[in-house]
C-alpha cells in the first residue's frame, strides 16, 4: 500500500490504482461521467470533467487515466481545474438539449448531478447551442435511443462490449460522432434477441431510456 495526499486528506491505496476511484472510494468528489469503475480498457477521458492538479505536474490531468504514486499530493479545486471543468461541462451542454421538465432522466441525470455538486447552472454561458437535429430510435420494443441528448461519455459502448455483445461503438469524428450499431442498422435489428438493457442503465442522461413498463431489473436478472 501506498499513501497520497488528496485536498489535504491522507489517504492510503494500492499502488499504481486509478486515482479517480481512489478519491471517490475515500469520498471525495470528481465529477465524472465516462469512467466505469473496473473495465478493461479503462476510461477514454471523453467527459473532461475529472480533472485534477497534481504537484510537480506542469498542467492537470484526467483523474481517470492517472494512477497513483506514494507521496503524490492531489489538488481537486484549484482555480485551473475549476476554469478547465466548468469549461468541459459547458461544452457538453452545447450539445445537449436541457429539457429537464420533460425528460425521463429527470432527477436521476447525470448531468443534474454534477451541475448541484459543483454550484453550477443546466445554461449556457460562453457558448452558443448547437442543435443536432438527429432521428430518434424507437424500434426496440424495450428502450429507445435518443442521440439529440448523447454526450458521447461511451459508457454504453463500455458497458456492451463488456456484455460480450458489442451492438453499439463511436461512428464518424469530430461534430459528426455518434453512437451507433453496425452500419447504422436500428436498435430492434442490432440488439435482436438481447435484452440486458445494460446500455440503459448505465447511460447518465436521457439518451437510452427504457420505455414505459419495462422493468430495467427484470431483463437483467433473465440474463
Amino acid at each position: 500500500m501506498i499513501t497520497l495526499t488528496i485536498d489535504g486528506t491522507e489517504v492510503k491505496a494500492k499502488n499504481k490504482a486509478n486515482l479517480l476511484w481512489v478519491a471517490l472510494d475515500n469520498g471525495l468528489y470528481i465529477p465524472n461521467l465516462c469512467a466505469l469503475k473496473n473495465t478493461q480498457p479503462p476510461a477514454p477521458a471523453s467527459c473532461r470533467l475529472c480533472f485534477v492538479e497534481i504537484e510537480g505536474k506542469k498542467a492537470p490531468v484526467t483523474s481517470c487515466t492517472t494512477s497513483v504514486a506514494d507521496g503524490m499530493m492531489v489538488h481537486l479545486n484549484t482555480e485551473k481545474v475549476k476554469r478547465i471543468r466548468n469549461t468541459a461541462f459547458e461544452l457538453l451542454l452545447s450539445h445537449h438539449p436541457v429539457d429537464c421538465a420533460r425528460c425521463d432522466k429527470n432527477r436521476n441525470c447525470g448531468l443534474q448531478n454534477i451541475a448541484a455538486k459543483l454550484g453550477l447552472k443546466l445554461k449556457l454561458k460562453k457558448f452558443r447551442q448547437i442543435p443536432r437535429g438527429l432521428p430518434v430510435d424507437i424500434s426496440h420494443p424495450l428502450f429507445y435511443y435518443n442521440p439529440n441528448k448523447c454526450i458521447l461519455c461511451g459508457r454504453c459502448v463500455q458497458i456492451c462490449r463488456e456484455q460480450g455483445t458489442g451492438n453499439l461503438d463511436f461512428a464518424f469524428r469530430g461534430m459528426l460522432t455518434v453512437v451507433s450499431t453496425f452500419a447504422g442498422a436500428p436498435l430492434v435489428e442490432a440488439c435482436r434477441g438481447d435484452s440486458c438493457l445494460a446500455c440503459v442503465a448505465i447511460c447518465p442522461v436521457g439518451s437510452l431510456v427504457a420505455k414505459a413498463g419495462v422493468s430495467l431489473v427484470s431483463c437483467q436478472a433473465s440474463k
